[in-house]
């Protein structure tokens, strides 16, 4: 009893925080005092940070290489479109059966790739973004081709017309992803993995299936990738076979580097910041393209292991700075 109301006092602030960070936006931004501009950015920028982590799963937790994570971005996507509008199911279940199906394909994929290592999964994952890719510009009839497909459905049209509403259920979805990955991670069953990742050898001495980890990381990021595509499809609207490209798998592991390998929090912010910095230099024209590996040398050479390496924000860290600094000046205020 009492661990658990100490369990509740903790989740108090993280969840006043949570609140604060979807809320307050939707508001300003459905009062016009955040613009439609600014608002598509903090959106795009959420969906870039679901994308990240799916990254920072498979290759920060589990330890693997995969260089095909947008390709499951893009199943993600056509399958939410292909579920609202051929099958009439509600947006919000296409979107979780997008994931489901990333995931399915996740586990095809892993099953015989995921006894490789290092350079030979990615070469293979890599090798299948390719695949998905050329299938989707193929089957005409379902993707449409090389020139993409549009999300029709009247409530996919709702999504992308109403900014407050795509920015509510992309951050509600990132925050939900955020809190269940970090619980899971602490589990028993996420210690295993960060085990596999730290020494194979010794975690299979111990007993640890260092396959059936590897398999569940990899189906964990799949399935977030398939999210993050199905909640990109309603909110730009159009799609295209390109959005499996190998370029745009290696924009999101670039989030992972920045932020730090093993640091969900560090993802988000990476992605945020250089979402927003993009489109902040436009002024710049092609040359904004420059300040992307400008960084990363500029972070590689004087903090290798990322802006926050394996490290986390910690809520309740932060919660008993606040409270001691408060308590600290209202000590000083009383003298």
């Amino acid at each position: 009893m009492q661990n658990t109301k100490m369990f509740n006092k903790k989740m108090i602030f993280p969840l006043l925080v949570s609140l604060f960070l979807l809320i307050i936006p939707t508001i300003l931004i459905k009062f016009t005092i955040i613009d439609e501009y600014f608002a598509q950015i903090i959106t795009l920028a959420a969906i870039n940070a679901i994308m990240a982590i799916s990254v920072n799963i498979i290759c920060g937790f589990t330890g693997q290489l995969s260089l095909g994570q947008a390709s499951f971005m893009a199943i993600g996507a056509y399958m939410s479109i292909l579920l609202t509008e051929n099958l009439g199911l509600p947006m919000g279940l296409s979107i979780i059966f997008a994931g489901f199906s990333a995931a399915l394909v996740g586990f095809l994929i892993g099953f015989p790739t995921l006894k490789l290592r290092g350079d030979y999964l990615a070469i293979v994952t890599l090798g299948f973004g390719e695949i998905i890719k050329v299938i989707l510009m193929n089957f005409k009839s379902i993707t449409g081709g090389a020139n993409g497909k549009r999300f029709v459905a009247p409530a996919a049209v709702n999504f992308t017309l109403n900014p407050e509403v795509s920015f509510f259920v992309i951050v509600f979805f990132l925050i939900v992803i955020i809190v269940l990955f970090q619980n899971f991670i602490r589990s028993s069953f996420g210690r295993a993995i960060l085990a596999v990742r730290e020494d194979e050898i010794a975690a299979n001495s111990n007993g640890i299936g260092v396959f059936k980890y590897k398999m569940t990381g990899f189906i964990i990021a799949s399935f977030v990738a398939g999210i993050g595509g199905a909640l990109y499809a309603p909110f730009i609207g159009f799609i295209k076979p390109e959005m499996a490209s190998f370029n745009r798998s290696i924009e999101y592991l670039i989030f992972v580097v920045l932020g730090g390998m093993g640091s969900i929090t560090g993802s988000v912010v990476a992605a945020f910041t250089l979402t927003s910095l993009q489109e902040f230099l436009r002024f710049l024209q092609d040359y904004r393209l420059l300040v992307y590996p400008l960084i990363l040398i500029f972070v590689m050479l004087y903090k290798p292991d990322g802006l926050l390496g394996t490290r986390e924000f910690s809520f309740v860290k932060t919660e008993k700075r606040l409270f001691a600094f408060f308590k600290k000046v209202r000590v000083k205020n009383e003298k």
